[in-house]
């Protein structure tokens, strides 16, 4: 039988953890999505990674820098959920094919520049991607990027700077091709 003190205080770590997922919700999603590439994705992971962080939320709580911490969970989430699906197919919505729906050349040329970035990000390797999102996207420091990925900072310099070098040669050869 859990005591009054236990309950009061499981109470108030529930609480804070409902005000650090309604403080910092949206901004877990954001990253996850731009990781996974699609919102169902996305919410897959970030409900992954706080699943994960509730039962523990009192020790991460308590954390120099809580929010780093459930980052990297949601990291870990989409990396593990990478290798766990990387062959399954992904449903879509709808599919569509070229100029099968109304305003098909509209949307497409207001998409063409977002689209041919995204494309040219989904095909550089995994951990150049999340380096490139954790330094443009979540405007973290190399030093973060290192500590979050694991690696030494001069490692996580390198990735960023491949996975540019990657992305301008692919953008180029995009805009050359049109």
């Amino acid at each position: 039988m859990l005591s009054a003190t236990a309950t009061v205080q499981g109470e108030r770590v529930a609480d804070d953890f409902e005000a650090y997922v309604a403080a910092r919700g949206q901004a877990l999603m954001r990253l996850a999505y731009v990781l996974t590439g699609n919102e169902s994705d996305a919410q897959d992971v970030v409900q992954e990674a706080l699943s994960r962080a509730l039962p523990r939320w009192q020790r991460i709580a308590s954390a120099n820098d809580p929010d780093a911490y459930v980052r990297r969970m949601v990291v870990n989430a989409h990396i593990s959920w990478w290798r766990k699906f990387r062959r399954k197919e992904s449903p879509v919505d709808e599919v569509f094919l070229p100029g099968t729906h109304a305003g098909a050349d509209d949307l497409a040329v207001a998409k063409a520049g977002n689209e041919a970035l995204w494309a040219a990000c989904a095909r550089l390797p995994r951990d150049q991607r999340v380096a490139v999102v954790l330094r443009y996207y979540e405007q973290l420091s190399f030093a973060e990027i290192a500590t979050m990925t694991g690696v030494a900072e001069p490692t996580a310099r390198s990735r960023v700077h491949r996975a540019l070098s990657t992305l301008r040669t692919a953008i180029a050869l995009e805009v050359n091709d049109d």
